[in-house]
């Protein structure tokens, strides 16, 4: 048994004698507040529908500044292409004034040929390439057969004559070639 007399060491929690409980049960009731789980799940699809609407508009925004600054980039490479374009232009234009008063069919045929060699080497430094076509085997994805000739010059299936040149970027085909493809002569 235990002695009446036998005190037992007192919680922090328990109330010291001479002093009222700080709060009662039923203010602890009270001063938390009823919580409405219908309340907070309308809350809580607010904040994720604002939260959606946001980021679709932060979608939108980056989609039309994706295209705004794809649209800028191909405007500055035309822009390139024709800066490394017009001095052949330029020197075009020269040799057709020139041709008006030339008497010297030699000089304007010099200069013809000059301005066409300025303008593969300036194909050439944007990485535009020539397809080489004449004495090469027939390829379907860089040449277009326009024809066949008989022909013991070439193997069959080889282009034996360019009719319009084709031209690539790296890999890709700007223009097929236009192409003669020798098959064998008949006996």
């Amino acid at each position: 048994m235990t002695d009446p007399t036998e005190t037992t060491p007192a919680s922090a929690d328990d109330p010291v004698e001479g002093e009222a409980s700080a709060e009662t049960p039923a203010q602890s009731a009270e001063s938390a507040p009823a919580s409405d789980p219908l309340e907070e799940a309308r809350a809580e699809a607010a904040r994720y529908r604002d939260q959606l609407l946001r980021t679709a508009a932060d979608y939108d925004n980056f989609r039309k500044r994706a295209r705004r600054e794809e649209k800028d980039a191909e405007r500055r490479s035309r822009e390139e292409l024709l800066r490394e374009l017009l001095p052949v232009f330029d020197n075009l234009e020269r040799a057709t004034q020139h041709a008006e008063a030339a008497s010297d069919v030699k000089s304007l045929a010099d200069g013809i040929t000059m301005v066409m060699r300025q303008f593969e080497d300036t194909l050439q430094k944007v990485g535009v390439e020539r397809i080489k076509s004449v004495g090469q085997a027939f390829d379907p994805s860089v040449h277009e057969a326009i024809q066949q000739l008989e022909t013991t010059e070439f193997e069959p299936g080889t282009v034996a004559a360019e009719y319009q040149a084709g031209y690539r970027i790296g890999d890709r085909v700007v223009r097929p070639a236009l192409v003669v493809v020798a098959k064998a002569a008949a006996n």
